[in-house]
């Protein structure tokens, strides 16, 4: 039997982590380290190790609709 498939949604820096917390008791993705390499102003080429939710393409989707639909209220707050 094949393993399924896992994808990766990076977080955002600077995501508050009651909402990450949120993601993670809501959705079935777990939460591991990524190092990304950074391409913009004077990080150019930089690593930095980031987390993302990793879990089924379908879950990360909709993980994905729900922390921006978070994000914007955090914002508006």
């Amino acid at each position: 039997m094949a393993e399924e498939e896992l994808y990766d949604m990076l977080v955002p820096p600077g995501v508050p982590r009651r909402m990450i917390y949120d993601v993670v008791e809501k959705y079935d993705v777990e939460v591991v380290r990524r190092s990304q390499k950074m391409s913009f102003a004077n990080m150019d080429g930089d690593a930095r190790e980031l987390i993302a939710f990793r879990g089924k393409r379908e879950v990360v989707e909709e993980v994905q609709k729900y922390l921006f639909e978070q994000l914007k209220e955090f914002i508006a707050e």
